[in-house]
This record gives C-alpha cells, sequence and structure tokens, in this order.
C-alpha cells in the first residue's frame, strides 16, 4: 500500500456510518465515538486537521422514539432526524472536549454547496475552525431536506466536503475490513482489494448494494465517493471503524483497510464546485465535432455545434454537455438561459445578437467554466 499518502496527510476528512454510531441502532455507543475523538484529538495535536462527517441522528431518533424499523415519510425522516440531532452533537461535544479539543456542529444540504456563495460561506467557516483548533462534526441537514435536495448518503457528503476544504485524504470508517472483489458475508472465499485506483470502472462493477437498514449507502456509495473526492486529489481509505488506533495507524502509514488512490493533482476550487453539482438544471447535446473539441482539446462550447436542449434553466446554472449518444462528457456554466439555447443551436456566434437581441458571450459554455467529466 502507498502508505505515504496518509502519512503526509495534513488535512484530512473522516467519515463513520450509522451502523458504527449507533451500534447497529441499538443507541449511541458512545466508546466509540470516545474512541474515534481521541484519536482525532491525538491527530490535532500532531498538527493535523481533522473533520468528523457523521451518520447516525436518524438512527438515534428512532431509537429514542421507540421506532423499530426506519420510517419511510420524509415528515417523519425529518422528525427523527431532529430528535436524534440532539444526542448525536452532545456525544460529540463531550468525547471532544474530554479530549482537550472544541466542536462544532455544521449542517448542509446539497443547496449549500450549488449556490457559489453559500458554498465559499462553508467553505470560509469550515477553514476558520480548523484554524481555531475546533472540530467540525458535519452531518446532512435531514431535517429540512427533502429527496429532490439530498446528498443521498454520508458517503458521499463526507467526498464533497474532502472537496470543499481541499483535503489530502478521505478516511470512511464503516462496518467491513474494507473492500472485497463479492461480498464476504455471503462468499467467505472473497479476496480483499488492498489497493486500487479511486476512479477505476471495475470497482463499481464488483460493488453490491445497501447492505443495513439503518443507513442508506452500500459499498457503492463509497466507491462513488473515493471517486468524486479523487476529482480534487484526494485519495481515500475504507476501514474498519473498529479497528483499534485505526486513524492513528493509518496517519502512521501502516497499511489498514482499502486505499483508493486519487489519479489527480487538486483542481481548482471554481472547477470542483462545478463538478460537485448533484442536481443539474438541465443539459445540451453536441455534435461529434463539438464533442471533441470539448474532450480533447479543452475548448469552450459554441452554439453551433449543439442540437438539442434539455430542461429549464437559467443563464448562470450548472448544466450538462452530452454527446449525440447522450452520455455525459462535461458541464459547466450555461452564457444563456435554456430559451434562448433552443433557439441558438446550429448557429454561429456571429449570429446570437440578432437571434436574441444582444450578446452576451460568443460562448455557450466558456472553457474556464467548463468541466470534463469523461
Amino acid at each position: 500500500m502507498s502508505s505515504g499518502i496518509l502519512r503526509s496527510a495534513r488535512r484530512i476528512v473522516v467519515k463513520v456510518g450509522s451502523s458504527l454510531v449507533t451500534n447497529d441502532g441499538r443507541g449511541l455507543d458512545e466508546a466509540a465515538i470516545g474512541e474515534w475523538c481521541r484519536q482525532l484529538a491525538a491527530l490535532a495535536g500532531d498538527g493535523r486537521e481533522v473533520i468528523m462527517v457523521s451518520s447516525g441522528a436518524i438512527a438515534e431518533g428512532m431509537k429514542r422514539l421507540g421506532w423499530a424499523t426506519r420510517p419511510h415519510e420524509i415528515n417523519e425522516l425529518q422528525a427523527a432526524a431532529a430528535v436524534g440531532q440532539m444526542g448525536l452533537a452532545q456525544m460529540y461535544e463531550t468525547k471532544l472536549r474530554e479530549n482537550g479539543m472544541g466542536s462544532a456542529q455544521v449542517l448542509l444540504t446539497h443547496a449549500d454547496l450549488a449556490d457559489r456563495e453559500r458554498y465559499l460561506n462553508a467553505r470560509s467557516t469550515l477553514l476558520t475552525l480548523l484554524q481555531l483548533r475546533v472540530v467540525p462534526v458535519i452531518n446532512e441537514n435531514d431535517t429540512v431536506v427533502n429527496d429532490e435536495i439530498k446528498f443521498g448518503d454520508n458517503d458521499t457528503l463526507g467526498a464533497l466536503v474532502a472537496n470543499l476544504v481541499e483535503a489530502d485524504a478521505l478516511v470512511i470508517l464503516t462496518d467491513q475490513k474494507g473492500l472485497y472483489r463479492a461480498d464476504p458475508r455471503k462468499d467467505p472465499a472473497a479476496t480483499f482489494v488492498h489497493e486500487a485506483r479511486a476512479g477505476d470502472a471495475a470497482l463499481e462493477a464488483m460493488a453490491g448494494g445497501a447492505g443495513s437498514s439503518l443507513g442508506r449507502g452500500g459499498m457503492i456509495t463509497k466507491i462513488l465517493a473515493a471517486k468524486r473526492a479523487a476529482g480534487s486529489g484526494a485519495s481515500t481509505v475504507i476501514a474498519w471503524g473498529r479497528e483499534p488506533d485505526c486513524l492513528l495507524r493509518l496517519a502512521a502509514g501502516e497499511a489498514i483497510g482499502t486505499l483508493l488512490v486519487a489519479p489527480t493533482q487538486k483542481s481548482q476550487a471554481r472547477k470542483r464546485w462545478i463538478a460537485d453539482h448533484l442536481q443539474l438544471r438541465g443539459a445540451v447535446t453536441v455534435d461529434d465535432g463539438a464533442a471533441a473539441k470539448v474532450r480533447a482539446e479543452g475548448k469552450s462550447l459554441l452554439p453551433i455545434g449543439m442540437t438539442s436542449v434539455e430542461g429549464d434553466f437559467s443563464r448562470g446554472d450548472v448544466i450538462a454537455v452530452r454527446d449525440a449518444a447522450g452520455s455525459e462528457i462535461a458541464r459547466g456554466l450555461a452564457n444563456y438561459a435554456s430559451g434562448e439555447a433552443r433557439l441558438l443551436c446550429r448557429k454561429p456566434s456571429s449570429e446570437i445578437e440578432r437571434l436574441l437581441g444582444y450578446a452576451a458571450e460568443p460562448e455557450m459554455i466558456h472553457r474556464t467554466n467548463l468541466v470534463v467529466t469523461r
């Protein structure tokens, strides 16, 4: 394993799942949370900057409300999150304080990261907390979100936070030792993956689905989270959350769990923000020539290369760029609204002012606001 990756990481995001935090739904696991907080404090004392992304609010709320199964109604899920969040925050605050560290609760929704100003505000808040030697404890704001604006799972949230603060590493603590080539609960002969490249399509092909009734994520969400984190240069470790001194041993360079290595360097924050949008307002389909210029040459997208427009979006919204086969190849900030874009399809830039009555830009998406995704 490339042990130097974690040994040299100065800013680390740690994500822990519901089954670990709540001891499989039996209630907040005080001993386990205390152990993670002790390790976080030790890492901070070693000059590292650490952020905790913790699931468990809904599961803890279910326990406090006496619910045996996870509800399906959004209002009940929100109520459970509101009840559970109280205990979750209190537990982390208590355990971090016992280890000489301050803590802060930060609740996020996708809307906080989709809006550029709120994205920068969240980033500034987290970086300030790290400078103050305060450990941010982050969770999705389940009390107000709906399915349209959810991150979907806290593995994704952990990756987005890693991108937001330009972390060096993401550590996902789970109830498995790491990644296997088959489900070890069903296939005892399943081989363990010690190291791989984040974003390798073969990893997604072999990953299973959700394995817990409490959480929403399975191993596939962790693999996709590692792929997303790699976009900003952060490598990911997937490891067993109850491994003794797991975080400290990883930081010392010990080979624990599965390491998914980021193949890219840190990207510009603006382009990372564009790439991290989970919900897009619309899309434009382009011809083969435009697709080649965008993908291979890094060129801007001109109206003449567009063949169709989908969705209802405004100037400045993040939209997808699709090739003729319908696959997303890039995404970026639209210079024109969807209605205007439909009028501009297959037209040269010199015709924009005649068609619209004004010309904001000669491009539909300028290359500085364009991120190639495939």
